[in-house]
């Protein structure tokens, strides 16, 4: 079922261009989302707005920040932000990107009517992947399961929102 086309209230999170917009959410909005939505600006910006948030955020993880800094994303200049911050918001798709994410749901509610008290989305989408900053070892080891996280979202968004792939948004 498809729901209808709603004028959406001018916030932080605006589309610009008739761009589609996409909440990636995570626990903490410290490493997955944040590579998320790093990687979704780079690859696809001229298509998508990109933005993150988490049920109980802290901190980017320097970790994630390097781990996207290997591969020429900048997400040093993001912050952590709680699903509070887009409660005004209506994106065309939210993502979770952990089961802890998922199981809060409905943090992201597709009843898009205003207001709400979580943000809100066209469509919710699941999609796990392991929890980088879980990682125990040596320093290096940590950060190659930062890498392993980061090159799987990569492929995953390319596949989900790039040509090539089963895009779910055509712009």
């Amino acid at each position: 079922m498809e729901a209808p086309d709603h004028q959406m209230k001018s916030d932080s999170a605006s589309s610009s261009a008739g761009k589609k917009k996409v909440l990636f959410l995570c626990t903490h909005n410290s490493a997955r989302s944040q590579m998320a939505e790093g990687l979704l600006r780079a690859m696809y910006g001229d298509r998508y707005e990109a933005y993150s948030a988490g049920v109980d955020p802290t901190a980017v993880d320097p970790r994630a920040v390097r781990a996207m800094s290997e591969i020429g994303i900048d997400i040093s200049g993001q912050r952590s932000k709680s699903t509070q911050e887009f409660l005004d918001t209506v994106f065309d798709q939210a993502v979770t990107v952990c089961d802890r994410a998922r199981q809060a749901c409905p943090i992201c509610s597709t009843e898009i009517e205003l207001p709400a008290r979580t943000p809100r989305a066209r469509e919710v989408i699941h999609r796990s992947f392991l929890d980088p900053a879980a990682t125990r070892g040596s320093k290096e080891e940590e950060m190659q399961a930062f890498r392993k996280v980061r090159d799987e979202m990569k492929d995953w968004i390319s596949q989900t929102f790039g040509d090539d792939g089963r895009t779910l948004f055509s712009p």
